[in-house]
């Protein structure tokens, strides 16, 4: 699938940037790849259905094939467009679901021909258990790491885990 029409758009959490640290190693796997890359920029917009809009947005003027990437809130508003929008995989770290009251769809219907979840054991911020449950309903692979809520401690896994995935 690394064609030059497929693009990698990355959607970075709340408190990041859209070239954060872990967005610029994950596009840099993606471009040796020959995947297109990239990363809208949600800076000031605090609301997680906003920044599907505009993500949305966005993929109605790409013409070419898309892989979603999210961390956090980014993860949510990755899997809450590709609920509207035909994407071909769905990459999520740390996902911002299943938790109560956080944007209109709490639990996005994944429906992509690939995805995966990585989430960390130790994640202080979203619990691991909503996610597992998440993942098991959905039917989503699911990558636990021992590793917070930023990932960062265990990025080599997940760039590892990232690069098997665009290849599959």
């Amino acid at each position: 699938m690394s064609e030059v029409n497929t693009c990698v758009c990355f959607s970075h959490g709340k408190e990041s940037g859209p070239w954060g640290t872990k967005i610029k190693h994950m596009a840099k796997v993606a471009e040796d790849l020959g995947f297109a890359v990239e990363s809208i920029d949600y800076q000031g917009i605090s609301d997680p259905d906003a920044r599907v809009d505009k993500l949305l947005h966005w993929y109605s003027e790409f013409p070419g094939r898309v892989i979603l990437v999210g961390s956090s809130m980014g993860a949510y508003v990755a899997a809450a467009a590709a609920e509207k929008m035909p994407v071909d995989g769905l990459f999520l770290l740390a996902p911002a679901v299943s938790i109560p009251g956080f944007g209109q769809v709490a639990n996005p219907k994944i429906n992509t021909k690939k995805s995966a979840i990585i989430h960390g054991w130790q994640d202080e911020v979203i619990p691991v258990s909503l996610i597992i449950d998440f993942a098991r309903k959905q039917n989503i692979t699911l990558h636990l790491l021992p590793g917070d809520h930023s990932l960062i401690g265990v990025l080599p896994s997940v760039l590892e885990i990232f690069s098997t995935f665009l290849k599959i």
